[in-house]
């Protein structure tokens, strides 16, 4: 057997005013065929875990292009159509092939796009023919359409939020492409469309529980695989929104069935899954009240990882307005800032702008005096599922009493080295904001017993009827 994998994965968030071309790829992560590291990176789940199961049972693998980039605004189309036909030169030199294996997102959209992963796939077939395998691991905040269903074999979304489970899906890919190739099993894919968009927090109930009943069904009369594509909201698209995917062994009636099943447990628990986040200040507010601490604050508004700018001063504002101390912020997106505390060196006081860059989204830049307490040159931060995330260079500034790390590469907070790294302990600070929606839950709640997601202004407002949709289907709850 001979199996090839690739990887091509951005979330696009087309209100996003920030476009997404080349250089955001090769910033993030990029390995042209054949060049990937020796760890796994984020995107990378169904390459890293075909090179352990391929060398036990003997198979061939062939590895192509890895290419991601921090979600942003859509994408451009010289930047999809190059790297497309890059990962497609990268198949037409490994074939012949039994089995195709893919690292996707399925949020992209480019300019002329608006299902990138559907267009990719489709080729991707035109390619291989219709006997060979194709499986694809796709993130659960995907645009689940049917062009993608229809041209591959198997789609396997993540099932945690936060993305705990990277690893675990593609070993499960893995799994089940082998027995399609060998004949073992015949999966027959079942969609059922929820009519809604809905944040779905695995970390807690009703979501906790309605997981591990959807994982419980694998393996049981028949039923494959199952997946929630959570859809997602900033994504103005026809294919947005909610929706169950299951694979049957060989009968869609039970698939569709189960799927059916699933999708009306789902929309019963809609009213539960609505998002009631404090204001900026009412969220200071109940962090101020609580005894002991830190609090964290998730300031989901400006999340990096959903292509906000991670550039907004509202939240950073309001903590000095108010004169909090013993606070800390991070990541603030600003190489400019960074590029002058290099330039001044630890223990320099600056005059500095910081933030409020990109435009209205971000609002407006903060002017403070800084004091330079710690710089890191090309610092990783740890990610999900043992990987590493880029943030170029940073600075920790302190600014009357609150720490703020700043960024030189745009990206969301995912774990306390972010902060601990540059010598600031978020476990001493009474209030530590961390701009991120809900991939920071994994590391900060091992340090807190007191998590606020806060409703600040920014590029992912939690009040959909804010967007301006033009594209999805509708009906679609809360709509």
């Amino acid at each position: 057997m001979r199996a090839f994998s690739a990887s091509l994965s951005c979330e696009t968030n087309t209100f996003s005013p920030l476009p997404t071309g080349l250089s955001a790829f090769h910033e993030r992560v990029y390995f042209p065929a054949g060049s990937h590291p020796p760890q796994m990176t984020h995107c990378s789940g169904p390459l890293w875990a075909a090179r352990q199961r391929c060398r036990e049972w003997g198979w061939d693998l062939v590895e192509g292009l890895v290419a991601s980039a921090m979600p942003g605004g859509t994408t451009t189309r010289v930047a999809y159509e190059s790297l497309r036909s890059e990962l497609l030169s990268d198949l037409q030199a490994a074939l012949p092939v039994n089995v195709v294996l893919l690292g996707l997102h399925g949020a992209m959209v480019a300019d002329g796009y608006d299902d990138c992963e559907g267009d990719l796939l489709r080729r991707v077939r035109e390619l291989v023919g219709p006997g060979v395998v194709i499986g694809a691991t796709l993130d659960p905040h995907c645009h689940l359409s049917a062009q993608m269903v229809a041209q591959a074999d198997l789609l396997v979304c993540f099932k945690e939020y936060p993305h705990t489970d990277i690893l675990e899906r593609a070993y499960e890919l893995l799994e089940l492409c082998r027995a399609v190739a060998l004949g073992g099993v015949k999966p027959a894919a079942s969609v059922v469309d929820c009519d809604m968009i809905a944040v779905l927090h695995t970390s807690r109930e009703p979501v906790r529980g309605f997981v591990d009943r959807l994982g419980a069904l694998e393996g049981c009369g028949g039923i494959l695989s199952t997946s929630v594509a959570h859809g997602f909201p900033w994504g103005d698209v026809a294919d947005m929104g909610t929706k169950v995917l299951v694979y049957s062994d060989g009968d869609p009636q039970r698939g569709e069935a189960v799927a059916r099943r699933l999708a009306q447990e789902l929309t019963g628990m809609r009213d539960q899954l609505r998002l009631h986040y404090p204001t900026v200040d009412a969220a200071l507010d109940q962090a101020l009240a609580h005894d002991g601490g830190p609090v964290v604050l998730a300031d989901s508004s400006d999340n990096a990882g959903g292509g906000a700018p991670g550039d907004s001063t509202f939240v950073l504002r309001r903590l000095l307005e108010r004169g909090i101390e013993r606070a800390a912020l991070g990541p603030l997106w600003d190489p400019m800032a960074v590029r002058l505390a290099f330039e001044a060196g630890v223990g320099a006081r600056l005059q500095m702008r910081i933030g409020g860059k990109v435009g209205p989204v971000s609002g407006d830049p903060l002017d403070a005096c800084c004091r330079v307490k710690a710089l890191h040159p090309a610092m990783m931060m740890s990610g999900l599922a043992g990987t590493t995330t880029p943030l170029g260079d940073c600075a920790l500034l302190e600014i009357e009493g609150v720490e703020v790390v700043v960024t030189s590469v745009r990206c969301q907070g995912l774990d306390i080295d972010l902060f601990t790294q540059l010598g600031c302990d978020p476990r001493g600070k009474r209030i530590v904001v961390v701009k991120s929606s809900q991939h920071f839950h994994a590391s900060f709640s091992k340090i807190t017993d007191k998590i606020i997601y806060v409703d600040s202004p920014g590029a992912l407002c939690t009040d959909l009827a804010l967007l301006p949709y033009r594209k999805i289907a509708r009906p679609k709850w809360p709509l």
